[in-house]
């Protein structure tokens, strides 16, 4: 009966030593979920500065230029690295009084975090709908002159 009397203290032994770990693992994923979480906000933020770069050109063709050209820097200048970005641009014709949709996807890679398990990439995605102007002149007339 006096065997288990020789381990005493053991657990707060195996406890001393298995909490650095635990406490390692829980960093790394605060790390992950804080890098996937910060990647959704600024690609969320892309969004809107391609809907509104976008919004704010005169035809459907600058207005898809203007709206890849913001994403990407938007995202580059935000430290997000995306292994492929794509800016989906919906013009609608470029009325005044109409509105420009934006959707931007990128890539994420999270390859430094398969440590834990995490998938080496995921495609997160973004949509933002900015108004046209509704005094603004885009149309013109027959005549050639603007209205």
């Amino acid at each position: 009966m006096a065997w288990w009397h020789a381990d005493r203290g053991s657990v707060a032994a195996e406890v001393t030593i298995a909490t650095p770990f635990l406490i390692m693992l829980l960093v790394f994923v605060a790390v992950v979920i804080h890098r996937g979480v910060d990647a959704r906000l600024r690609i969320d933020d892309a969004a809107h500065q391609a809907a509104r770069a976008a919004s704010l050109e005169r035809t459907p063709a600058t207005a898809v230029a203007a709206a890849q050209s913001a994403a990407t820097s938007a995202l580059s200048s935000a430290g997000v690295s995306c292994a492929s970005v794509t800016t989906d641009t919906a013009t609608g014709g470029m009325r005044p009084g109409g509105t420009v949709s934006v959707t931007v996807t990128c890539t994420v890679d999270f390859g430094d975090a398969l440590i834990l398990g995490v998938p080496g990439q995921k495609r997160l995605s973004a949509n933002a709908i900015e108004p046209i102007d509704t005094w603004r002149a885009v149309t013109v007339n027959a005549a050639g002159g603007g209205s």
